[in-house]
């Protein structure tokens, strides 16, 4: 009897250590569950994450270019703060790009339509880029920005599209208060003066002798007169009807063109200034095209805003392929137009009035000699050189990234 109550009592044990090594096992098993299913689900997190497509789009910028030196990033340079930082942080913060694309740019073959140079802002820039299409994707981007820096519109495009080699032709505007056009011989007052009819006639007369293609290298210092490359072809360039802002009278410049040399723009500006108040006769801008070295004075940076790149090529080959749509903005316009209000237009008004750029760059126009052609030119632009470059250059600098 005894003898069969302690085999009972082992047998009893052994299943019990049996059970007990049974529930081990399977709290065990329900761990390591637990822990391959979290390793999973990260797995699988960050294999969404790669999954999400990358495409090749292009990005609708507005931005007021005050307090930057330029669009262009100068990677590995903090010194200089520049509109690409602030976009490229975005897109890294948003989670459109990983980080290492952000460091090395060309993994997301990012590339921008023209390099805006110090202190000059636009309403239509345009960058093309590989990016991960996230949900509310501008949304997002835009969340990472500062105010002063708007994505307006975001396109799909076609894998081998670069903005800056599609570009066909690239419009800027360039805002400045119309004493500028006030003749020397007369004393005005800044907030007083209004451009008559008959000086804006003579400005547009003068601004359309530029249509056309001419040899433009006294219009920069990089290109001498045997370049072909300074030829460069201007398909309009007009001034329109002044308007007053804060009791001060402002004009707004457009021109349209295929590509611009640095500088250009603000030394085609700066001679019909020069011609109108009496400095210059109307015959020096046909004798700027010509092999002799001209004297042409550089209007300042500010007012000089990138508005409009054109594709038109492009979107007659994709715009209507039913894959692609075509790079107008026309949806866009009114943020456009609100954003130029907002930002770009009270950053220049207010910049002038309290720098007064464009009234100490008027006062330097008496020391160039338009008369002469390379002679004496190097002491002028010595003694002018402070005043004109404070601005910064106007970037127009599309054939040279």
């Amino acid at each position: 009897m005894a003898e069969d109550l302690r085999a009972a009592v082992a047998s009893s044990t052994k299943r019990l250590n049996s059970s007990s090594e049974v529930v081990e096992r399977l709290e065990e098993n329900g761990h390591q569950n637990k822990r391959l299913k979290r390793d999973a689900d990260e797995e699988d997190a960050e294999d969404q994450s790669k999954k999400s497509p990358k495409r090749k789009i292009v990005l609708l910028m507005a931005y007021s270019g005050k307090g930057y030196h330029g669009m262009q990033r100068n990677v590995g340079s903090s010194q200089f703060k520049t509109i690409e930082d602030d976009l490229v942080s975005a897109l890294v913060q948003s989670g459109c790009i990983p980080e290492n694309h952000g460091e090395d740019m060309k993994k997301m073959s990012f590339q921008r339509c023209a390099r805006t140079d110090k202190g000059v802002s636009a309403a239509g820039q345009i960058v093309s880029l590989k990016v991960r299409l996230i949900d509310d994707i501008l949304e997002k981007i835009n969340n990472h920005l500062p105010s002063h820096i708007r994505i307006l519109g975001l396109k799909r495009v076609t894998g081998g599209f670069n903005s800056k080699n599609k570009c066909d032709a690239r419009t800027y505007s360039y805002m400045l208060p119309t004493f500028a056009f006030a003749h020397k011989d007369h004393d005005v007052q800044e907030e007083v003066y209004r451009l008559d009819k008959e000086t804006l006639a003579k400005v547009n007369k003068l601004l359309v002798c530029y249509k056309g293609t001419h040899n433009f290298h006294n219009f920069t210092s990089q290109k001498g007169p045997r370049d072909p490359s300074a030829k460069r072809y201007i398909m309009e360039m007009y001034c329109g009807e002044p308007f007053v802002r804060e009791n001060m009278e402002f004009a707004v410049i457009r021109v349209k063109g295929q590509s611009f040399m640095m500088h250009q723009i603000r030394k085609m500006i700066g001679l019909v200034i020069a011609i109108v108040k009496g400095y210059a006769a109307e015959s020096i801008i046909e004798r700027s095209w010509g092999e002799e070295k001209v004297d042409v004075p550089k209007a300042p940076g500010l007012g000089l805003v990138l508005e409009r790149v054109h594709f038109e090529k492009y979107n007659r080959r994709f715009g209507n392929d039913g894959l692609h749509e075509p790079l107008e903005w026309t949806e866009e316009e009114e943020k456009i137009a609100v954003f130029k209000e907002q930002y770009i237009y009270p950053t220049i008004i207010n910049t002038e009035r309290e720098e007064k750029s464009m009234a100490n760059w008027l006062n330097t126009l008496s020391i160039h000699d338009f008369n002469s052609s390379a002679v004496g030119m190097q002491a002028n632009n010595k003694n002018s050189k402070n005043s004109s470059d404070l601005e910064g250059s106007d970037g127009c600098d599309d054939d040279s990234d």
